[in-house]
């Protein structure tokens, strides 16, 4: 497969990677023949990224820590739990703790892998892709840093659940960060009488935009004041937001700038202990991702090394149909050769 932008893919393409729409459904199955209309209509609901199935990168997966069945069940539960709330209905507590569950087995069953955040986005999903990928993040921190499984299901449920108080909001809510009206307040008020929950994944929801240097919101917490969780998911909310923006117009990162910049916020925004974890175990360059090597060639990413993300295994391509001359280079091997750039 290949990580393409959504300007290069080609009606007769295979997709690569299912996408799901906002209420857990399959919009679109791997292997599907991509028509004129298809590639037009996935435009139109903003999908800027997706993977295409190419016979000379038949065998590179992306190595995703979820099976697709989580990521659905997932999906469908948080489109479930907002929903109720923006009508002010009850949600059910247990199907979301029995997602969180499975996402846990899937964590726990392939430790060994590297994040690589491949999802397809559309503007009906966004919001809970976005959720799961900050608790995916934030359960193979906590599991990296030695949280016992209890609490890594609490911080694995907050993580889920940060942006709950979103939800229901009014325009204008948000623009007086230090009042109950902001999504930080609402989702502590939310998720605190839920029995279900312990008050820390209430705690999450408030304090996951407060910063270590006491500039956060919305209570100015500075360092130990702020629970770590909460801190784990301020790094995970800002490496997803980085390579997804919230807006369209929002300038979009690749994984090694969103890296760099976020190794730029360490004591300041961010907590430099979780940093450190976080940069172990998110792959910077994802499987399918075009490169431009130190030497001028370029190629796909088509293997991680756990522990060295930014040395994958590149596949270089050269010569015509039926003449091709095929290498990999191992970055862990090739230590005087780094990639350049990502190829869009």
């Amino acid at each position: 497969m290949r990580y393409v932008g959504i300007e290069s893919v080609e009606p007769g393409q295979f997709l690569g990677k299912t996408i799901y729409s906002g209420n857990g459904t399959v919009l679109l199955s791997a292997g599907v023949q991509l028509t004129v209309y298809m590639i037009s209509t996935l435009n139109r609901i903003g999908v800027t990224m997706l993977y295409i199935q190419d016979p000379l990168y038949a065998d590179v997966e992306t190595e995703d820590i979820l099976s697709e069945a989580t990521k659905q069940g997932l999906i469908q539960e948080m489109s479930d739990a907002f929903e109720a709330v923006r009508s002010g209905k009850e949600w059910n507590t247990q199907l979301i703790g029995a997602s969180v569950d499975h996402l846990l087995e899937d964590v726990m069953d392939n430790k060994e892998l590297l994040v690589q955040l491949t999802d397809v986005r559309t503007a009906d999903n966004a919001q809970y892709v976005h959720a799961m990928n900050v608790c995916l993040l934030s359960t193979v921190m906590g599991v990296n840093m030695g949280l016992n499984y209890q609490q890594v299901k609490e911080l694995a449920t907050g993580a889920l659940l940060h942006d709950i108080g979103k939800n229901g909001m009014r325009e204008g809510d948000e623009l007086f960060p230090d009042s109950k009206s902001h999504h930080t307040w609402r989702g502590f008020e939310k998720l605190k009488n839920k029995r279900e929950f312990g008050l820390m994944i209430a705690h999450v929801a408030l304090q996951h935009h407060e910063r270590v240097d006491g500039l956060g919101i919305p209570r100015g917490l500075t360092g130990d004041e702020i629970h770590l969780y909460a801190k784990i998911v301020a790094a995970a909310d800002a490496y997803d937001r980085m390579i997804h923006p919230l807006k369209p117009s929002g300038r979009r990162l690749m994984p090694h700038e969103a890296c760099e910049q976020m190794m730029a916020m360490s004591e300041k925004q961010l907590d430099h202990g979780v940093l450190v974890q976080f940069t172990r175990m998110v792959s910077i360059y994802p499987n399918g991702t075009a490169v431009r090597l130190s030497n001028k060639e370029t190629g796909l990413v088509v293997r991680q090394h756990r522990g060295l993300p930014g040395r994958p295994v590149v596949r270089i391509v050269r010569g015509e149909a039926g003449h091709l001359d095929i290498k990999e280079l191992d970055l862990a091997q090739e230590t005087t050769v780094f990639i350049e750039a990502v190829l869009a």
